[in-house]
């Protein structure tokens, strides 16, 4: 292939939305890969604090640590998988559970879907729902508390 070809489909490649382009040919086999592009280096002027903002030699300023969310007492039902949490069987319909809903074990709870299939979640302890930890239509992890039974 000659250099004036290949210089074409290099600025093809680089002017196009394309990010790749392979091309075999009899001589041979060309492969352009486009990649991002380098962020333009920044200046100390995008780094200045704000003219209101005041420069304090001195202690370190204490940060604020998030305090770790206490854990829910009573039996907490987990997530047995990956997928979506639905709190009702159709999107009209009425919740399978409210909080102060008495439950017993095997009574469905919940909905997780997952690659299109619908799992009912059944209660593993009798009792009284005190918290609901997801929201409807939200994705939820394996191992993920979803209710707390007292």
């Amino acid at each position: 292939m000659d250099l004036r070809k290949l210089k074409t489909l290099i600025d093809l490649v680089s002017e196009s939305n394309i990010s790749e382009l392979e091309i075999a040919e009899a001589d041979g086999k060309v492969r352009i890969v486009k990649t991002a592009a380098a962020a333009p280096a920044a200046t100390a002027a995008h780094f200045a604090p704000p003219p209101s903002a005041a420069l304090t030699i001195g202690a370190p300023a204490e940060r604020a640590v998030p305090e770790p969310e206490p854990e829910p007492t009573g039996n907490v039902v987990k997530s047995p998988m990956v997928g979506t949490f639905y709190r009702s069987a159709s999107p009209g319909s009425e919740a399978f559970v409210q909080v102060g809903s008495v439950v017993k074990i095997g009574d469905p709870i919940c909905i997780i879907e997952a690659m299109k299939i619908m799992n009912e979640i059944e209660a593993d302890a009798a009792g009284t729902i005190r918290e609901i930890l997801c929201e409807n239509g939200q994705a939820v992890e394996f191992g993920q508390p979803l209710f707390v039974i007292e």
